[in-house]
């Protein structure tokens, strides 16, 4: 593993490599406030041509960044299906990745439909060094429905069941069921899936009745590589398939939303008292079913206007903290052109700081929209040099560190910056 040199582990001190990267925009002045950055394992060395190309970046300008490194403690389950050559890659109805702002870093875990595999693995991407780091080598691999084929390492304990060294037996598509808590520096995962786990349990030799039948809210930390399962008292939601999970920090928790006959309803998570509590938003009933977004939604938090922003389908929600309310601003059309097609296996979609914008990356049309909630109107993009890749198992995120939406199609890494710092 490469170890990065003590003055190069600020991130500011690494775009001093790049001649053009504050020029460009890629950094800005530290706050009085902006507290030393915590060491972050694993070190990474930054390659110089990576910065060099961001910071030349203009506004609405791409540009492909070469290929990625791969490193980890790769175990024979992560051998067995090449990830130490490939990374995770987009996983099906898993491509949410979430922005850790206290490691600069991005995370993504999640499982695929079945094929080629089904593992419970967490990843980083790090832009600088152009990497993606393994934090958590894969247990052994699940069936779609059952724990699949070897469940040696598997244990039914405090009425969840783990693997032995404390991964989840089940693991699920993320859809936008994923998070970060960045008061607790922990990715938050809402870990529903189809495994019939009475069945497992009852062949694992323990007792079905023992099943901790609530919400299968997982967290990972990333500085110490280890999951938690929690196991919250009634009241709690329905966890069901696409939902969302977004960090609010004015609710002081993460936010877990559906919409749907399975249920209809906004939580709110408390982290240190493993707490749910229905916000009643819309005061329920039919202005909250007309209102608030409806499953396999796409979101974030905005936190200039201190919403959050959801797109689902061709329609756009704004969810207000303050008001405890749900609003459907936007009904679009797949042939108004003026709206993108928001879908948790297809699309994704971040703030983007500079700009106070979404920015959302549509894989099937190949295109990047931009939406302003000020004008409650959608943009579509046209990105100047390097075309997008255009790989079937693509993930992207937004780096605000470094000032670029990214697309990366395995180990192939493209940026594009929206607006100039």
């Amino acid at each position: 593993m490469s170890r990065t040199p003590p003055h190069l582990t600020d991130r500011r001190s690494v775009l001093k490599l790049a001649p053009l990267a504050l020029a460009a925009g890629l950094g800005r002045p530290a706050a009085a406030t902006d507290a030393p950055a915590a060491k972050v394992e694993p070190t990474l060395d930054p390659k110089p041509a990576v910065l060099e190309k961001l910071a030349a970046l203009k506004p609405n300008q791409a540009a492909l960044l070469g290929k990625a490194d791969v490193v980890g403690e790769f175990n024979d389950t992560a051998k067995k299906y090449d990830l130490h050559r490939t990374g995770p890659k987009g996983r099906d109805f898993t491509i949410k990745m979430c922005w850790a702002p206290d490691r600069k870093r991005v995370l993504f875990c999640g499982a695929n439909h079945g094929v080629p595999h089904r593992l419970n693995d967490v990843w980083e991407f790090d832009l600088p060094s152009l990497t993606w780091a393994m934090l958590y080598a894969p247990d052994l691999p699940r069936g779609y429905g059952d724990l699949g084929k070897d469940t040696s390492d598997v244990e039914f304990k405090g009425g969840v069941l783990v693997t032995r060294r404390g991964g989840p037996a089940v693991i699920a598509h993320t859809w936008w069921g994923l998070t970060y808590d960045p008061r607790k520096k922990a990715l938050l995962f809402m870990n529903t899936w189809v495994t019939d786990r009475k069945k497992a349990v009852k062949d694992l030799g323990g007792d079905p009745a023992d099943l901790y039948d609530g919400p299968p809210l997982w967290a990972f930390f990333p500085a110490d590589k280890t999951w938690k399962p929690f196991k919250a008292p009634k009241p709690y939601p329905v966890a069901i398939f696409g939902g969302m999970l977004e960090f609010v920090p004015e609710l002081g928790g993460s936010v877990w939303h559906a919409n749907n006959w399975q249920m209809r309803g906004t939580w709110r998570h408390d982290f240190d008292k493993d707490a749910w509590t229905d916000l009643k938003a819309n005061g329920g009933g039919k202005p909250f079913e007309q209102e608030s977004a409806e499953p396999e939604q796409i979101g974030y938090h905005d936190p200039k206007r201190r919403i959050v922003v959801a797109q689902r389908h061709h329609h756009t929600h704004h969810f207000d903290p303050k008001k405890n309310e749900w609003k459907k601003v936007l009904a679009g059309d797949k042939d108004d052109e003026k709206s993108p097609y928001g879908h948790d296996a297809r699309s994704v979609v971040y703030h983007d700081p500079v700009s106070g914008h979404g920015l959302l990356v549509q894989f099937q049309t190949n295109t990047v929209w931009a939406y302003d909630p000020d004008k409650v109107a959608w943009t579509k993009l046209a990105p100047e040099g390097d075309p997008m890749p255009t790989g079937g198992k693509r993930l992207a995120y937004l780096d605000p560190a470094l000032n670029a939406v990214v697309v990366i199609d395995g180990v192939t890494v493209w940026a594009y910056r929206y607006k100039a710092g």
